[in-house]
């Protein structure tokens, strides 16, 4: 039985996943900084919740030592994250950036990502079949950023591509570091969710396919790359 840590999963994108990811026959824990809604989300899913806030210390780690007293964790897919919306949903501009508007999604998108892949890396290196998926986006890409036919091109924020982008980099690092393991980000597209005010072009079940794809991917499958539904995708 393959057991798989999902964070930021009570709704949109990690939920979605950890449905198909049950379906698919999964031990799923589903992990939320919301007790009430992350319960609802594990009843409804199938999964068993999990309770974890990914800037938190000691959350991360009091998670960590449920699931390796449970018996261990072979996927961790690095869901949560936010994009930096202000009050009035609008994306922070170059001019307004600042270290203080920009921090927030490092600490939960880079330093989150971070926390939770140091915390359950002992358990994955006891896996037979360890597997890390980071939920990038397509954003992260500095190719298609500078790429004026790119979609991605005309997004005007800087904060939420250099977290992403700094995910991608802890990426290829890790995958470096423990070869082991299959270490890939991946771009899910512009989906319907709240982290985008719900203005995305496509629906959870379409977003969800390259990570749930990528979550069950074998030892023999890639590692240190970057993909979405169609293929691999440019740095």
């Amino acid at each position: 039985m393959t057991t798989t840590l999902i964070t930021g999963a009570n709704k949109g994108l990690g939920r979605e996943t950890a449905r198909r990811l049950v379906e698919a026959g999964h031990t799923v824990y589903l992990g939320s900084r919301d007790l009430e809604r992350g319960r609802r989300a594990a009843e409804e899913t199938g999964a068993r919740h999990v309770l974890i806030d990914i800037t938190d210390e000691a959350s991360v780690t009091a998670a960590a030592r449920r699931i390796e007293a449970d018996g261990g964790l072979d996927v961790l897919v690095n869901n949560a994250g936010i994009e930096g919306r202000t009050e009035g949903n609008g994306i922070v501009l170059p001019a307004d950036e600042t270290v203080d508007t920009l921090r927030p999604l490092f600490e939960t998108n880079v330093f989150g990502t971070l926390r939770v892949t140091h915390a359950f890396l002992p358990l994955l290196r006891r896996s037979a079949a360890p597997v890390v998926v980071n939920v990038a986006s397509g954003l992260a890409s500095l190719t298609a950023l500078a790429d004026p036919t790119s979609p991605g091109h005309g997004y005007p924020g800087i904060a939420y591509p250099a977290s992403k982008t700094a995910v991608n980099a802890l990426t290829v690092q890790y995958a470096k570091a423990f070869p082991d393991i299959r270490i890939n980000a991946v771009e899910p597209g512009f989906t319907k969710t709240d982290l985008n005010g719900n203005t995305g072009v496509q629906t959870v079940e379409e977003g969800a396919e390259i990570i749930v794809r990528m979550a069950q991917i074998g030892p023999d499958g890639p590692t240190g790359g970057f993909f979405d539904a169609s293929g691999p995708l440019p740095w």
